[in-house]
């Protein structure tokens, strides 16, 4: 008698310890930036959360999907560029889910669906692009990269906020082709602005050219001037050339000086 009583309280108290666990799977607590996907019989029913969420045990069964925005590290992939460059970038991708029951329906697992489709992604965009516009044109590369992902994603529930493509590696003989490359560019340019230079120095030279021309005077101004700044100097022998221009000028002005002196002479002798 005594062992019956025994075996029911046991099977009372296991059935307790049954409702009672059944009762607490009725429960569920989601966080702000979780919500649950309910199926019901296997069947899509609602997406519910934040909060308290009460399922039907065994007939309800709720998938939880986090909606933060997740920062994937895309690994390092193997590119050939337009122009045969081989080199390795990587980059990293930055997505959040925006429809959970796309998210959990519509794919097996959209993170490691997400990142599969990122690196097959890049090596395709950056295979169209030279290694130039790798180095020079990031902004753009990542703009045409972000916004495939986000067109293939979008069935997913799944938003693809930015892309960053973080390095680009180069082997030691490109990166001295490069650096040759940039030297050349250097003295190229420093070539062209010289030659700039002289162009605009011309230019001038022959403005101040006219502008001497019209006025003889000025001609020996300038000279008496740059012969002021010569003597300031602490020079013994100062070796500066002669206009002839000036020459013509003083030849004038001492023939005027001799007729000035001969009708003065001549008036002298008539008194």
């Amino acid at each position: 008698m005594n062992e019956m009583i025994s075996s029911m309280n046991i099977s009372i108290a296991a059935s307790l310890l049954l409702v009672l666990a059944l009762i607490l799977s009725m429960f569920r607590i989601l966080r702000e930036y979780e919500r649950g996907v309910v199926f019901l019989l296997g069947r899509f029913y609602k997406v519910k959360g934040p909060g308290l969420i009460i399922l039907i045990p065994v007939v309800q069964q709720m998938v939880r999907v986090d909606l933060r925005t997740v920062v994937m590290d895309v690994p390092s992939q193997d590119v050939i560029s337009r122009d045969n460059v081989s080199v390795r970038v990587n980059a990293v991708l930055y997505f959040r889910v925006v429809d959970p029951q796309k998210a959990i329906i519509n794919v097996e697992d959209f993170l490691d669906a997400t990142s599969q489709l990122a690196q097959t992604t890049l090596r395709s965009v950056l295979g169209q692009h030279e290694l130039d516009e790798m180095l020079a044109n990031r902004d753009m590369l990542n703009a045409d990269i972000q916004q495939i992902l986000d067109a293939h994603t979008d069935i997913w529930g799944i938003k693809v906020a930015n892309v960053e493509i973080k390095h680009v590696d180069l082997n030691e003989t490109m990166i001295r082709a490069i650096a040759r490359q940039a030297e050349a560019e250097r003295e190229r340019r420093a070539k062209v602005i010289h030659a700039l230079g002289e162009k605009e120095a011309s230019q001038k030279l022959v403005e101040a050219a006219h502008t001497l021309s019209e006025e003889p005077n000025a001609l020996l101004l300038r000279y008496m001037q740059t012969l002021t700044e010569v003597a300031g100097e602490n020079t013994k022998t100062i070796v500066f050339p002669l206009p002839m221009e000036l020459l013509t000028g003083l030849s004038k002005h001492w023939s005027q000086l001799q007729q000035v002196i001969k009708q003065q002479t001549d008036e002298t002798n008539k008194q």
